[in-house]
């Protein structure tokens, strides 16, 4: 199997920096959260670089050249940073933070919490672009942020295993059950979030 030094070469340097800077600048958001008085938004953040056999895979669906130049000019997720959070508004409230960041470009974004897709999959999904300094000049690097409730994490690791891990025979059926646990999952992040804002509005 391709390692990611064989297929990002010198690049793979620059994705790590990117890693490590946004997995930094969310620590440092959610430090500076806490002490201006409020609850820290964040359950845990969840990091990777992209693996060859992924990038590439996706490089063939968009019809593109497989290599680490298109790759990385091309290809927004080369770096996926994923916050997860207790409720759903702490999703916004980090997706805010986030905005507020002057050298943090949002380049795109599409809310799957308020608009799920056609599966039940719920997200906020981000892509950014983000400097990175190097010794003779500055690259801008870019990178999907997913912020999600522990909830809908869990829903789409367990749909993820379902669906792509094994060979389904009644596959609609599944998806039909999935989508349905998504949606009564979604209604849980409502009432929890409501039940933490009777108790926010009683203290």
């Amino acid at each position: 199997m391709e390692s990611l030094e064989d297929f990002y070469k010198d690049s793979l340097v620059i994705l790590e920096s990117v890693e490590k800077e946004l997995l930094l600048r969310i620590d440092l958001l959610r430090h500076y959260y806490v002490l201006s008085g409020h609850t820290d938004p964040v359950e845990h953040c969840k990091s990777r670089i992209k693996t060859p056999y992924s990038m590439k895979e996706k490089l063939k669906r968009k019809g593109l050249e497989q290599t680490v130049e298109v790759a990385l000019s091309e290809v927004y997720d080369a770096v996926g940073i994923r916050i997860v959070c207790q409720f759903v508004d702490d999703v916004y409230q980090m997706v805010e933070l986030l905005k507020k960041q002057d050298d943090i470009k949002i380049i795109n974004e599409k809310d799957y919490i308020a608009n799920p897709k056609d599966n039940g999959y719920r997200s906020y999904h981000v892509i950014v672009s983000i400097p990175i300094h190097l010794s003779d000049f500055t690259k801008e690097m870019y990178a999907e942020i997913q912020i999600r409730t522990i909830a809908m994490d869990s829903w789409a690791a367990l749909e993820h295993e379902l669906r792509y891990k094994h060979t389904i025979p009644n596959a609609k059926m599944l998806a039909k059950e999935l989508k349905r646990c998504a949606d009564e999952i979604a209604s849980t992040d409502l009432t929890l979030q409501t039940i933490r804002n009777v108790i926010i509005e009683s203290e």
